[in-house]
């Protein structure tokens, strides 16, 4: 049996009603339990975070945390249930990593805090778990090339930043075009897409994107599959159906199956107006990559 870890252990303290859905990954969890090994995801370290994030960032959070000005960047409040919970998330991403290119497979149930730089956090994100999770492999001695498929509804901005002259990691952001970020990076393929773009137009944009992405030919894949481009999103705008988000799923599995690659799944993001919906999908993205791939 495969195994995804979860930050469901950890207790984050929000004010009530805002709008971060901390329900869904004790929600993804549960759902997913009798299809995999589902684990706490353990703690990054200091010293691996220092790998990838700046040390004067590392030191603030450390020491200080963030200002008000920072944390309204960020979008949450300041706690230390928040640093405590983006380390285990970070630690869950590298988990995952590892297990992927044991077994093939690698799951997080948290993760794709791609708008986070090397210096600073933005966007509900800390720490860049997937920058962390190469920066590791690279201080460990891998030298294979990597691509990050990134399918959240929003700019992965963080990423793009963090590989722009990297040359061994090929990064691919499909999003809303006029979403958050305002001020977008470049990725090596950027497709921005309008709102309300439904699965048809979607999909179609997708596929060549596909086709460009893998023919860098990488050794490794991220895929951020973040499900906040469903209909009814409160921040996605692009309208998918889960149907259609089965459909985007499936063709970053099958083709990922054809080039005989490992895989690591990463939540991203999912805001939907019915929290139930935002589990689903999330579970519906992980039992699809079991089907497609689990059998290898």
């Amino acid at each position: 049996m495969y195994r995804a870890y979860s930050t469901s252990h950890c207790v984050l303290e929000l004010p009530e009603y805002h709008p971060f859905p901390k329900y869904k990954y004790a929600g993804v969890a549960e759902a997913l339990q009798s299809h995999l090994e589902v684990r706490p995801a353990p703690a990054i370290s200091w010293e691996t975070l220092a790998l990838a994030h700046s040390q004067d960032y590392l030191q603030k959070l450390r020491l200080e945390g963030l200002s008000r000005q920072e944390s309204h960047k960020v979008g949450l409040p300041w706690s230390q249930s928040l640093l405590t919970r983006a380390l285990h998330a970070a630690g869950g991403t590298l988990a995952a990593t590892l297990d992927a290119l044991q077994t093939g497979l690698g799951f997080n149930l948290a993760g794709g805090t791609h708008h986070a730089y090397s210096d600073r956090a933005e966007g509900y994100c800390l720490f860049n778990d997937v920058a962390v999770a190469l920066a590791h492999l690279r201080a460990q001695g891998w030298q294979g090339r990597a691509l990050i498929v990134d399918l959240d509804a929003h700019q992965g901005n963080g990423t793009a930043a963090f590989f722009r002259d990297d040359p061994t990691v090929f990064t691919l952001s499909v999003h809303a075009e006029r979403n958050y970020p305002l001020k977008k990076e470049q990725s090596d393929l950027d497709v921005g897409l309008e709102d309300a773009t439904g699965d048809k137009a979607y999909l179609e944009a997708l596929e060549p994107a596909l086709e460009q992405a893998f023919s860098h030919q990488p050794d490794l894949v991220f895929f951020n599959a973040g499900v906040d481009v469903l209909q009814n999103d409160r921040f996605g705008r692009l309208g998918l159906s889960l149907q259609g988000l089965a459909e985007r799923d499936r063709r970053v599995l099958e083709k990922t199956q054809q080039a005989n690659l490992p895989l690591v799944i990463v939540m991203g993001g999912g805001y939907n107006r019915d929290p139930q919906t935002t589990i689903a999908g999330h579970a519906q993205t992980y039992r699809l990559a079991l089907e497609v791939l689990g059998t290898r």
